[in-house]
């Protein structure tokens, strides 16, 4: 079992540094930028795409994309997060994704639904150009989600994110827009915006049925003025717990609507400040809103006992049947990960199950040498010099590679 997780840590370091290391420089995604006929200015976006797309084995690998506000701000951490859980070590907590980073222009302007003229936490400055969320919303739909789409291998899943103003955009969009994201991300989102308006009109909107399918995570950070407890902050009335408030009271009416088909998760982080919060409700929210893909530890541990599964193979082609369900569209098991386990059989003699689980990955990943290359070994190593022949003919097809090519002259020369 130590020698199978080596094998995936190699792999996922493998991965991961193709990516990141380029002439000596750490490098995690790549600046791009379009131009905005709706926001009627040039944006840029910062964009970190998953290693695999560039390895010519997984030609045809699409990814979901998760769009996140504040992109200058939170770009590096959710990026990390996000290959840490999809990739490093094999890890498949969440999918490998695209992340695409929106820095700020004018945050007021875009994040906010409404238009504010005062507010005693804000200068009027600041507040002179709220009220723009909607119009960037339309920027999102109509030409950032469509340049991502074009320029990018996406999937149709999207996965939206904000923190604070971007929080209130998030739910805004989530109430008013449901279908343009999968996965909605509110980390301690600011409801108090515009009298709560937005909270108002909350308990009307989470009962249509364009929810159905969707999921949300709300974060909430501990706001509370010294003194408080969440009880007290309920029957406050002052604008000293009006931000505290608005959460708790989504949080209370996010409960009551349970049957909206609307997949739900708020928690509440008491040792976590508005600052801090993003961070730990990252990992949880995704750990939340992909609780489909990955399997849970006893079942891994399945995997790895012999007799346990009478057929390890079935069993992991199932389980990202279930995944591609709930995604929405095909999602194949990784092929490093399903090489793991192919090795980690054969070396517990469980030969049958071993040679389903590389026959898996040839069927899966038809383009790749390693695939093939594999297969043909397990077939030599039994005594099966045909099938061997059959499988490094298909590999050198791919790639042309001394080794394999020695293999195979090796076959033919016992005949």
């Amino acid at each position: 079992m130590k020698q199978l997780f080596l094998v995936w840590l190699l792999a996922g370091a493998t991965l991961v540094q193709a990516q990141t290391i380029q002439h000596n420089a750490i490098v995690i995604g790549r600046v791009d930028s379009l131009t905005s006929a709706v926001l009627k200015e040039k944006r840029k976006i910062w964009v970190y795409v998953p290693a695999s797309a560039h390895d010519p084995s997984y030609a045809q690998q699409r990814y979901p994309v998760l769009y996140l506000l504040d992109g200058d701000a939170h770009f590096a951490s959710v990026m990390g997060m996000v290959q840490q859980l999809s990739a490093v070590n094999d890890n498949t907590v969440c999918p490998e994704m695209i992340v695409v980073g929106i820095p700020n222009t004018d945050r007021t302007r875009d994040l906010t639904p409404t238009h504010v003229a005062s507010n005693p936490e804000m200068s009027a400055s600041e507040l002179k150009t709220s009220g723009g969320g909607e119009n960037f919303t339309a920027f999102l739909e109509k030409e950032l989600i469509p340049y991502v789409d074009t320029h990018y291998p996406t999937t149709p899943h999207r996965t939206f994110v904000g923190h604070s103003f971007g929080g209130l955009l998030v739910m805004n969009t989530l109430l008013h827009h449901p279908s343009l994201f999968d996965n909605y991300m509110a980390l301690d989102p600011s409801m108090w915006w515009d009298g709560q308006k937005l909270l108002r009109e909350a308990p009307g909107l989470l009962t249509q049925p364009q929810l159905a399918g969707r999921a949300l995570f709300v974060g909430i950070a501990n706001t509370m003025p010294t003194g408080f407890d969440t009880v007290q902050v309920r029957k406050d009335t002052s604008s000293a717990t009006d931000f505290m408030r608005s959460k708790l009271t989504l949080r209370d009416e996010l409960a009551r609507h349970p049957g909206n088909g609307l997949r739900v998760m708020s928690k509440y982080y008491p040792t976590d400040t508005h600052s801090s919060v993003p961070l730990p409700a990252t990992y949880d929210a995704l750990r939340f809103l992909f609780q489909a893909y990955a399997p849970s530890p006893q079942v891994l541990f399945n995997l790895f006992e012999p007799g346990l599964l009478p057929n390890p193979a079935a069993f992991v082609e199932a389980h990202y049947q279930r995944i591609s369900a709930a995604m929405g569209y095909p999602v194949l098991p990784p092929e490093p990960m399903v090489n793991g386990l192919a090795q980690y059989l054969l070396q517990s003699k469980q030969l049958a199950q071993a040679l389903a689980m590389f026959q898996l990955n040839a069927r899966n990943y038809p383009t790749s040498f390693s695939a093939h290359d594999s297969l043909g070994d397990y077939y030599s190593a039994q005594g099966q010099p045909a099938p061997a022949a059959v499988a490094y003919t298909k590999a050198l097809q791919l790639k042309d590679t001394p080794a394999t090519r020695q293999k195979l002259s090796k076959l033919r020369a016992k005949k």
